[in-house]
């Protein structure tokens, strides 16, 4: 294996990559763990004309749920649809056998409403970005 070539860092779309990348991870830690149930998932909310306005995406693998992200169009917020769609991906998690479900928001965009809806406060980086913090929540899913 030739490692002399020169590494470049390239900006924006890396999609492809990304994927690549994913796959990689997950074949890894498949291995390591024993856990091959990695799945995606997503849920939206349209409007009567068929656009998005609101959605959630993650993926569930070895008894977890990990929420990647969650939308609300502004002139929407607060009227219940980003709790529906999370407590759909609830329910969706506890159908797959998850017993938590991770997340993290930004300290400007919504820690307030993942308190409300019973998330913990489990770490918090500051500085993510700078002048503001990354925080993780987690929740205990009921099997009931």
């Amino acid at each position: 294996m030739n490692l002399s070539a020169k590494i470049e860092v390239q900006r924006g779309n890396c999609e492809a990559l990304e994927h690549f990348l994913a796959d990689r991870i997950y074949e890894f830690n498949a291995q390591a763990t024993g856990y091959f149930d990695g799945e995606s998932f997503s849920a939206t909310q349209k409007d009567s004309e068929g656009a998005v306005v609101a959605g959630i995406t993650g993926y569930t693998w070895g008894g977890c749920c990990f929420v990647s992200n969650l939308w609300v169009s502004e002139s929407i917020r607060g009227s219940g649809v980003g709790r529906g769609l999370l407590v759909a991906t609830e329910h969706d998690a506890i159908a797959r056998g998850c017993s938590v479900v991770l997340l993290s928001t930004h300290s400007f965009q919504s820690p307030a409403f993942y308190e409300r809806m019973g998330y913990e406060r489990r770490a918090v980086i500051i500085d993510h970005p700078v002048g503001f913090s990354n925080i993780f929540y987690s929740k205990r899913l009921s099997q009931s």
